[in-house]
């Protein structure tokens, strides 16, 4: 089932009395900006296909600084705006308080799961995607060593780089796999010099595809890799545009159907949880014009028949949220 079918499924439709109109939708970014090229880009992309879509308009924010997240989710929803999308799990704590304050407002995370009786959590299957391109990285790879560098050392980041390590070495399970983490606080998914640091550390120690889920420091990782003559892997938004031939692939993470979903059903989404996970079509690997040299048909093949098993159910992948350990590397 799609999310299309899924979110349509789980909402009622919505009928306004004559002459009133609807509340317009609005979208908080989280920390690292709108144009990050990464998680609220794609963001950004999906609330901008529904206002060229329904013609309609909607409210946004973007936070400088975790002091503003309360305000920024007040002012939202003091100005009417309804349902408002709030980036990021950061925003947990901010929600639980907020939400009760405001019965007739819907909210919806994204990135984290908050049971108040009017806010939609949606989540990803990180892992899932994330091994796909763990598998490509292994195919691709000449030296046996692919390298991770995430943003903030966290749970969710972790979930990343642990699904990515298991598709490594499910290609090869002699394969070295190198971890970085950027930071412990906000400020790791906006370091675009240190993802360049740590990714010529790891290209030191002989990765030669190294996969960053760090925001836009990543897009740092991405430029040190070009530049160095190896293989990188974007993540969230397809960033195969940004280095054509050098990007190996983006883990496409559709934070842009999650929006646009949640703007499309309006004052009418209801809460509850959805997890975007293969079978929802919510992760996935891109392939385009800017990589298409660099995917073989019959790496393609091998990595399409692994995700038609995970999205079955045939495959399991572990998640790391599950236990908070990752049997194929150690962070």
């Amino acid at each position: 089932m799609t999310l299309m079918k899924h979110l349509a499924a789980a909402t009622a439709s919505l009928a306004l009395t004559a002459g009133m109109a609807a509340a317009d939708p609005a979208l908080i970014f989280d920390l690292g900006g709108k144009f990050d090229k990464s998680f609220n880009e794609s963001a950004y992309e999906g609330a901008q296909r529904w206002a060229k879509e329904t013609g309609g308009s909607y409210k946004e924010l973007e936070i400088q600084s975790e002091a503003q997240r309360e305000q920024a989710i007040r002012r939202l929803a003091e100005s009417g705006a309804n349902p408002i999308v709030v980036m990021s799990f950061s925003n947990i704590e901010t929600l639980n308080t907020v939400a009760p304050d405001f019965p007739e407002t819907k909210f919806v995370l994204i990135d984290g799961v908050v049971e108040q009786p009017n806010v939609r959590s949606i989540v990803f299957a990180e892992h899932e995607g994330s091994y796909l391109v763990g598998m490509l990285a292994a195919m691709a790879s000449k030296s046996g060593t692919a390298g991770f560098i995430g943003g903030m050392d966290i749970p969710l980041i972790r979930q990343f780089g642990c699904g990515y390590a298991q598709g490594v070495k499910a290609v090869n399970p002699d394969a070295t796999v190198l971890t970085n983490m950027t930071g412990s606080t906000g400020a790791a998914w906006n370091d675009p010099v240190k993802g360049g640091e740590l990714a010529k550390s790891q290209i030191s120690q002989g990765a030669d595809v190294i996969f960053a889920a760090a925001g836009g420091t990543g897009l740092g990782v991405l430029q040190a890799a070009a530049d160095a003559g190896v293989l990188s892997i974007g993540v969230d938004s397809n960033q195969n545009y940004l280095h054509p031939g050098k990007v190996l692939t983006s883990m496409l993470k559709r934070v842009d159907n999650a929006v646009y979903e949640s703007f499309k059903a309006g004052e009418a989404l209801e809460p509850g949880m959805i997890n975007m996970n293969l079978s929802l079509q919510g992760v996935g690997y891109a392939l385009d014009d800017n990589n298409k040299d660099l995917i073989t048909d019959e790496m393609k093949a091998k990595v399409d028949e692994a995700a038609a098993k995970i999205a079955s159910g045939e495959l399991k992948i572990h998640d790391y949220h599950s236990d908070n350990t990752c049997p194929a590397v150690t962070f």
